[in-house]
């Protein structure tokens, strides 16, 4: 099967399509064709740890490997074709549509990959193409994770998010709207009007307005935007008793979380990662997504073959959403 492989760290051009073994599932799995993918942050931070957060890039090479990648293939998520299901697999079947995200085997930069049945993997939406499905359970998955797991959001909550138009921001606009939250989405210029019609009631331009400065309070703030997020200087946005949900946060508000659970009322949460892939949320979204009350923003579409474009074009930090990958 063709693959993209990286045998080393580096530039987008280190990614390379070659011709590679194709898998086969154990018992307990699913063999996936795929339809297609996503470059994500995390996926140009396994190549060359562009976006890693302050602090954390040791952290990122113990996960990823020192010296050289353990994982050749890169590729969180997933939308495609089941052809093969491993004999005890109960919930899915050959010809099923699935969608999915596995950020700790990735491997989905590839024709086919093999997923325990367990994983956050879900039928496909029926009202959404593969490339929109696959644009939904990296950024979906974790927006649900910090509002709703951790932040216990809830009707009538003032929340803003920060990074309102990037892949988990996106997300995040649209899930505090459903759950009933004032929402205010913090983007630049060219993203205003995107970020209002996915219910953001206020939209911030943060090149003419700094939020901080506003004397607005909130109860919830979502932060996506990688190297400068800081609960110090959010910290007099928000009310007492308020959360700063550091999704981007680094080695700073990694410390803090601790040290805000016990001193003052304004709370610092940290985390993410493998944590927000849930199946139970994957299937929630699926509902919401099939009753319209839930969209994917695609940034650009690139075929296979143009890989090095797309990670040229993600890593440098202004998308809009998601950039699709097109595979079969």
């Amino acid at each position: 099967m063709k693959a993209i492989v990286y045998e080393n760290y580096g530039p987008p051009e280190v990614l390379q399509l070659k011709e590679v073994e194709k898998p086969v599932p154990k018992d307990n799995e699913v063999l996936i064709k795929i339809h297609a993918t996503t470059v994500s942050a995390g996926d140009v931070n396994a190549r060359d740890f562009t976006f890693v957060p302050p602090g954390l890039g040791f952290l990122a090479r113990l996960m990823l490997g020192f010296r050289k990648p353990k994982i050749n293939i890169l590729g969180g998520v997933l939308s495609g074709e089941i052809e093969e299901a491993g004999k005890d697999v109960k919930h899915f079947k050959k010809g099923d549509q699935v969608f999915g995200i596995d950020g700790d085997g990735l491997g989905a930069y590839a024709e086919y990959k093999c997923m325990p049945e367990g994983r956050a993997l879900a039928i496909k939406p029926d009202n959404m193409t593969y490339e929109e499905a696959a644009a939904v359970p990296f950024g979906g998955l974790t927006a649900l994770y910090f509002l709703k797991d951790k932040g216990n959001i809830h009707s009538g909550q003032k929340v803003l998010v920060r990074g309102a138009s990037g892949s988990v921001g996106s997300f995040a606009v649209q899930f505090a709207k459903y759950f009933g939250a004032e929402v205010t989405g913090v983007c630049s210029t060219a993203n205003v009007e995107i970020v209002k019609s996915l219910g953001a009631g206020k939209v911030i331009d943060y090149t003419k307005e700094d939020f901080t400065r506003s004397g607005e309070t909130y109860d919830i703030i979502l932060d996506t935007v990688v190297g400068r997020t800081s609960f110090s200087a959010c910290r007099n946005s928000l009310k007492k008793n308020g959360l700063y949900l550091a999704v981007a946060g680094g080695l700073k508000e990694l410390i803090q979380m601790p040290w805000t659970s016990v001193f003052g009322s304004r709370k610092v949460i940290f985390g993410g990662g493998s944590a927000c892939e849930k199946k139970e949320n994957m299937l929630f979204i699926k509902e919401l997504i099939e009753a319209g009350k839930l969209t994917a923003v695609i940034d650009r579409r690139y075929p296979m073959e143009q890989i090095v474009e797309a990670h040229r074009h993600v890593e440098k930090g202004h998308k809009k959403g998601i950039t699709a990958i097109t595979v079969a």
